[in-house]
């Protein structure tokens, strides 16, 4: 017999009379006076011990309570977002760390008898902190799935059982270290959770090659609001659509994803350059970036980031602004060499600005790490600052004066301070490629043909559910679960609803009425139910 403590703070309603039970067989018992709920369940003892998180100091714990001495080191040991570490953001009753599915299970069925609302964090880097806040100040419980992080490599199949948990550099590490020849498509920080990414499409440098990482999901165990795990065939089709790309925090928990795994070479090119000069000269260089990137053969990726004024930035004292271009092709460097002297010339690239490298590698260069074997630390790489970030879609280039006044502005921005704090940026990725031969409803992420490249910036028109924007409007819930209605759906969807998924809105409504009619999975900008 398991079980799974949740303390609630003096003050929180908590439901139970002694007789609610979990599941069959298995009381609740309730201390009101100590404000503590046990919820008991069956668990077998695991034969095999967790993998990775050795530098945790927390890795064998299963919950942090307020009154814990390591609650606030759990609680803050993932927010990147300082916004959301202030003193006055709501903090949960408890955080939870499951090491099973069953102790997943058991914590989703805990939270539900204690009337406190589910939040689930894999990685922390929701650009809201949606995965750890609440609105309204709703009593809250967090699931993190910190020691959810395995990840089983099938190398002949090339397919990869991954959990939540893991962050991408954990992933990477373990793919790249079964075959050099394997990848897989997401996102480029090492240490954002698999489980927010592929939740949100997760677009990165394989994705005008092969797709998002939510197009490369061939099956998953997600456990609903009664506790059940379903597999894609027993969660229905519009549900496994839903949670490739439909955002998270809406359907339950995906304890675990099957992962297409792609092939790549034994080397990859790769480069980052910067560039300086006039402003008139580096606009010119972005405007017919536009024309290029998405134009590309799929097997190149070349992206732009143009940070804000001050010395050593986008601004300096003589007058020049500087822009840096970031690639990587999946072949030797003559061939990247030969189609961008062709394709490119204006960016006067050299045989020695590129270098040839592992696929493996070049993940952990581009997450800013030291070696590949960093990738499996989750405490390297994981920048913590003040942040707003915001996304937006082209379907049609900028004109160069236009560009030209883009750069002029952000020129005269807040410098670069220590670790990027003060500094802004504008980063453009191209799409084209697979990326604009996958439908635009193949998976909840429209943004597809048509579209030139993803950006962020201020005033979004649509935009990434990935990079989550509460400006574009909120649920407003007031309460742990329930409270939609149809009113509450088409506010949605006439806010951020169309901004990230367009069309396919109405199929996330559907499935989210099948999967969760109470409304037990929510946050600010979940999908309400019907």
């Amino acid at each position: 017999m398991g079980f799974l403590q949740i303390w609630v703070e003096a003050g929180v309603p908590v439901a139970g009379d002694g007789r609610s039970s979990p599941g069959p067989g298995f009381p609740l018992p309730f201390t009101p006076s100590k404000h503590i709920v046990l919820c008991h369940w069956r668990r077998r003892r695991r034969r095999t011990q967790p993998l990775l998180l050795p530098h945790l100091p927390w890795r064998h714990e299963l919950h942090s309570l307020p009154t814990s001495p390591s609650y606030a080191t759990v609680l803050n040991s993932s927010i990147s977002n300082l916004r959301f570490a202030l003193p006055d953001v709501g903090k949960p009753a408890a955080v939870v760390l499951p090491a099973s599915k069953r102790d997943l299970q058991g914590a989703v069925l805990c939270a539900r008898n204690s009337s406190l609302a589910i939040r689930v964090r894999s990685g922390g880097h929701s650009y809201e902190g949606l995965s750890y806040t609440t609105e309204n100040r709703v009593p809250f419980v967090v699931i993190d799935l910190a020691n959810l992080n395995r990840v089983r490599v099938d190398a002949g199949s090339a397919t990869a059982w991954a959990e939540s948990g893991a962050t991408l550099g954990e992933l990477y590490y373990a793919v790249g270290r079964s075959s050099r020849s394997l990848a897989f498509s997401a996102g480029s920080c090492s240490t954002i959770g698999l489980g927010g990414i592929v939740s949100g499409g997760g677009f990165g440098l394989l994705s005008r090659k092969f797709g998002l990482a939510a197009d490369n999901v061939l099956d998953a165990v997600l456990v609903d609001a009664d506790g059940r795990a379903l597999d894609r065939a027993t969660m229905g089709r519009d549900v496994f659509w839903a949670i490739r790309g439909g955002g998270g925090g809406s359907w339950g928990v995906v304890y675990a994803w099957k992962l297409r795994l792609v092939p790549v070479p034994r080397n990859v090119t790769v480069f980052s350059l910067g560039r300086t000069g006039p402003v008139e000269l580096i606009a010119g260089l972005i405007h017919r970036w536009q024309f290029v990137a998405p134009s590309l053969p799929d097997d190149f990726y070349l992206s732009v980031y143009l940070p804000t004024g001050g010395v050593g930035s986008s601004s300096s004292s003589d007058g020049n602004v500087s822009v840096s271009f970031s690639g990587q092709v999946l072949g030797p460097k003559h061939r990247a060499l030969s189609a961008l002297r062709q394709s490119f010339p204006e960016l006067g690239l050299t045989e020695s600005e590129l270098a040839e490298t592992s696929w493996l590698d070049a993940t952990a260069q581009f997450a800013g790490l030291d070696t590949a074997a960093d990738l499996s630390n989750r405490l390297l790489g994981r920048s913590k600052q003040y942040f707003k970030g915001k996304s937006d879609y082209v379907r049609s280039p900028i004109s160069r004066r236009a560009m030209a006044g883009i750069v002029r502005y952000l020129s005269t921005g807040p410098p670069r301070q220590g670790q990027g704090q003060g500094a802004g940026y504008v980063i453009l990725d191209p799409y084209g490629g697979a990326m604009a031969r996958i439908g635009s409803s193949d998976t909840p992420c429209p943004h597809r043909a048509g579209t030139l490249y993803g950006v962020q910036y201020q005033e979004p028109r649509a935009a990434y559910v990935n990079y989550l924007d509460l400006d574009l409007g909120t649920n407003n819930w007031t309460a742990s679960v329930g409270g939609s209605s149809e009113a509450a759906v088409a506010r949605a969807r006439s806010s951020w609803g169309v901004a990230y998924f367009g069309d396919n809105f109405n199929r996330l409504v559907r499935a989210k009425t099948a999967v969760d009619p109470g409304n037990v999975f929510n946050n600010a900008q979940s999908i309400p139910p019907l």
